[in-house]
């Protein structure tokens, strides 16, 4: 899998092809060229170009190239005007190498570049814009994953670790009402979606890799808000929530991205609101939350996708933010449950604490593995984002000051012993961490 900017790849062809070996290589130059990147020298090293310590956004922050050049599959401009390379067969990629070969080619280039490569002509711009590549990386194993946050009510920006880069999404084009709603997100497939309320309804903005751009118009089949939900690569569950009304409900629904269809599931055992979702050993657990006589719930509930039946887990969150009498806050000022799963392992973050969880499925027990980020400050839980990211635990978040603050983003990797945070980024915030999704394409 390609990292960094030296555009090595793992090649699967014969060795003795030099004349496809020459071709790659110009391939992956013009894709530097595009990017307006010096190429790298004979001999140097790509750890040369890096540095040791975290990265800093400067303040006169400009949108990415990389999301900008996305928004020209939407153009149809005619390929003769010479914009890099040549244009003069638009129905071609790489036509020395043939159109198979050049997807191939292409999988293996971080999605930080498919911008710069869709502004080469209108076939890379259809093929970009088309999914197929998010697909048939997706069966290849080939997952990248940023992640996606708003610090500001109607603007998201997206951090690629691999790049350390920052990048601002377009920004949302809504009402007062929308700002004030209750806001759920959700990153699935190559779609992050965004929910709220209206001035008459529920809505959902849907953000697309594809295209860069924001649309409104998805209904799911019972609106809600509060709910509990999670994805596995292109579906997502909603479980739970509260209906325009205030019920709190029971009811659950799978997205299928592909197809942009919402399908009703089996009702869970109890209704619940302002729960997490998440997905294990390919299973669906929604945990915690608040029942319908506003009691905390301590027990979660795990859908099984094969035979489509509920089954609750009594007592597998007990012990939130503290314990009893950890927290002074009533249940319904509290965030939902921070839970994420990485390698199949569930963890949990108590913001009371400042503590490290892991979930122990045989025994229904949780074990402190250590401390959160020293930094990682929150207001009773809101305002702190802890995410599975890959092979990584990720907590997106800072300390506050009057007028200001930072924004910091901290990963782990974890194994055997205690947490070791690595601060993978931070940049001056005025806002707090409102939603936090994680894509991974």
């Amino acid at each position: 899998m390609l990292e960094g900017p030296a555009y090595l790849i793992s090649r699967d062809f014969p060795g003795s092809c030099e004349q496809e070996s020459k071709w790659i290589h110009n391939t992956f130059c013009v894709i530097e060229l595009s990017n307006n990147k010096r190429p790298l020298e004979d001999g140097e090293d790509v750890a040369m170009r890096k540095t040791a310590k975290p990265f800093e956004a400067s303040e006169k922050e400009e949108p990415a190239k990389c999301l900008d050049d996305l928004s020209l599959a939407k153009n149809d401009q005619p390929d003769d005007q010479h914009q890099g390379g040549n244009h003069s067969d638009s129905s071609s990629f790489i036509h020395q190498l043939g159109r198979d070969i050049s997807i191939h080619c292409l999988l293996r280039c971080s999605r930080s570049d498919y911008g710069a490569i869709a502004s080469l002509n209108r076939a890379f711009r259809s093929l970009i814009g088309s999914g197929e590549l998010y697909r048939l990386r997706r069966e290849m194993g080939i997952v990248e994953h940023w992640v996606y946050f708003a610090c500001n009510l109607l603007e998201w920006e997206a951090f690629d670790p691999i790049r350390q880069r920052w990048m601002h999404l377009p920004r949302m084009a809504s009402n007062e009402c929308f700002m004030c709603s209750d806001k759920e997100s959700l990153a699935v497939g190559t779609e992050l979606l965004v929910f709220g309320k209206e001035i008459a309804s529920h809505v959902i903005f849907r953000y697309s890799l594809l295209t860069n751009t924001w649309s409104t118009g998805m209904t799911m089949n019972t609106p809600r808000c509060l709910f509990g939900s999670a994805s596995l690569g292109e579906i997502a569950i909603l479980a739970g929530g509260c209906e325009p009304c205030g019920n709190v409900l029971s009811s659950a629904e799978l997205y299928n991205s592909v197809t942009g269809t919402w399908v009703p599931i089996p009702n869970m055992c109890k209704a619940r609101k302002m729960c997490s979702g998440v997905f294990m050993d390919g299973k669906f657990y929604v945990i915690g939350g608040i029942g319908e006589s506003a009691k905390l719930l301590t027990c979660a509930e795990v859908y099984d996708l094969k035979t489509r039946k509920w089954a609750v887990i009594d007592d597998m969150f007990p012990a939130r933010n503290g314990g009893n009498g950890a927290s002074e806050a009533s249940p319904a000022a509290e965030a939902p449950p921070l839970v994420a799963v990485v390698n199949n392992q569930l963890y949990a973050a108590d913001y009371v604490r400042q503590e490290v969880r892991k979930y122990d499925k045989v025994n229904n027990v949780w074990t402190v593995l250590g401390r959160l980020p020293e930094r990682a400050a929150s207001m009773n839980g809101w305002g702190l984002a802890f995410r599975a990211c890959g092979e990584q635990l990720i907590v997106v978040g800072g300390p506050r000051t009057l007028g200001g603050g930072t924004i910091e983003i901290n990963a782990w990797v974890p194994g055997e012993g205690p947490p070791e945070w690595n601060l993978l980024a931070r940049k001056p915030s005025r806002g707090f961490v409102y939603n936090c999704a994680v894509m991974g394409c």
